[in-house]
């Protein structure tokens, strides 16, 4: 007996409709934005080697990737993130490519979410990657252009700005074992605070386990840099929040200081983030839906030592959000004129749609018996008008007066 003939896998789910509609939209929006600023497509393949996310800088644990073999037994994922198959092409086809390479895709990633926690496995996502400069003009290029995409969602929007290195700083100080360290950055990136405290409570006492408890409250605007520089001394400390407070004042120059953020207790579990790190939020979703940062150590583990950053979009968060701003619901597109040929008049109607799709009307075939029942269809479907093909003769004169 069939079980699951009716259901979708978990974490996966139909688009319909006006949904599918509304992300070409925002694909189209974003691809736009993105080829605007100089950025040329690529597309990399769903499935990769195993071996491609098995790195050191970029963990992707097995339990949480989609596995499965090939025709000679290799380990195969579907594609968890869109960063690392590209370092790998840039390391590889475009290696001799002069520097720096500004891409973007548009592709889904496949990602295991724990259970219950109500999130899509499968995530259609856009996004830019710059490749080859570690200049402080690439991270301003990189966050105006994360500005310009949440500012075109036409929603109140909020960018936090943080710094890799910082939680990274903490942890070199912190002498604890590296299963440890990998706990502690997942309560922190999970948010879980009680069980982080918990954790602490059993280390000795130190300036980083305060600084360790403080990481919530180290959110805000600039009064947070001064709050860092008391809670961590030293020179390590104070270079990291030096250049991200110089960052900070130069994105606030282009974008709205009061949607500017500062998070230094950004924690990202994609551990190939060397510096500047970035999330952007809009109004009525409560999960990021742009994620990114600076890279500079990713692509010299495929043998090309170059630095990166860039920077991702949900794409299905974004028309979550926009949809629900729509008052009507998801709707089947409706047709211009519907078109009813008479028994032997087939050919001089699929004509005479052809004329009238090259105007830019929506042009539907009646399948109906008599004329009278495509009328019947027309007016259940919301179609403008009825163009009855009865004779050959007819055909250019009604096509040309429908135009």
């Amino acid at each position: 007996m069939k079980r699951y003939d009716f259901v979708t896998p978990e974490g996966m789910r139909d688009a319909l409709f006006a949904e599918c509609t509304l992300r070409r939209q925002v694909e189209t929006r974003l691809h736009d934005l993105f080829t605007a600023r100089g950025y040329s497509e690529l597309i990399t393949p769903t499935l990769e080697f195993y071996d491609v996310f098995d790195r050191k800088t970029a963990p992707f644990p097995q339990e949480r990737m989609y596995k499965l073999t090939d025709a000679k037994g290799r380990l195969l994922v579907l594609r968890p993130d869109n960063t690392v198959p590209i370092a790998r092409v840039c390391a590889t086809r475009l290696r001799d490519a002069a520097l720096p390479l500004r891409l973007c895709y548009n592709q889904n990633v496949h990602v295991i979410s724990p259970s219950l926690k109500g999130r899509d496995d499968e995530i259609a996502q856009a996004g830019i990657e710059l490749i080859g400069s570690s200049s402080r003009m690439a991270d301003m290029e990189v966050l105006a252009a994360a500005v310009d995409v949440l500012v075109s969602c036409g929603t109140e929007y909020t960018l936090e700005l943080g710094n890799a290195a910082f939680f990274r700083q903490l942890m070199q100080e912190l002498s604890v074992s590296e299963d440890t360290k990998e706990t502690i950055r997942d309560y922190i990136e999970t948010k879980n605070f009680p069980a982080l405290n918990d954790l602490l409570d059993t280390l000795p006492q130190s300036y980083v386990t305060k600084a360790l408890r403080m990481l919530p409250r180290l959110f805000g605007g600039e009064a947070v840099f001064a709050q860092a520089a008391a809670l961590c001394p030293g020179e390590a400390f104070a270079e990291i929040l030096e250049e991200l407070h110089s960052i900070w004042e130069a994105v606030t120059q282009f974008a709205d200081p009061a949607h500017i953020t500062v998070d230094l207790g950004m924690v990202h579990r994609t551990d190939y983030y060397t510096g500047m790190i970035v999330r952007g939020y809009l109004s009525g979703y409560g999960q990021e839906v742009l994620s990114g940062g600076r890279y500079d150590n990713l692509l010299a583990e495929f043998g090309y030592d170059v630095p990166a950053t860039g920077f991702g979009v949900n794409i299905d968060a974004i028309v979550k959000i926009l949809s629900r701003q729509q008052t009507e619901p998801a709707q089947p597109q409706n047709s211009n004129v519907l078109i009813w040929a008479a028994t032997g008049c087939e050919a001089d109607a699929v004509k005479a749609a052809a004329t009238l799709r090259k105007k830019g009307l929506v042009v539907e075939h009646s399948l109906s018996e008599t004329l009278e029942q495509a009328h019947q269809y027309a007016k259940q479907h919301g179609i403008d008008s009825v163009l009855p093909i009865e004779y050959a003769k007819d055909d250019a004169a009604a096509a040309a007066s429908q135009g």
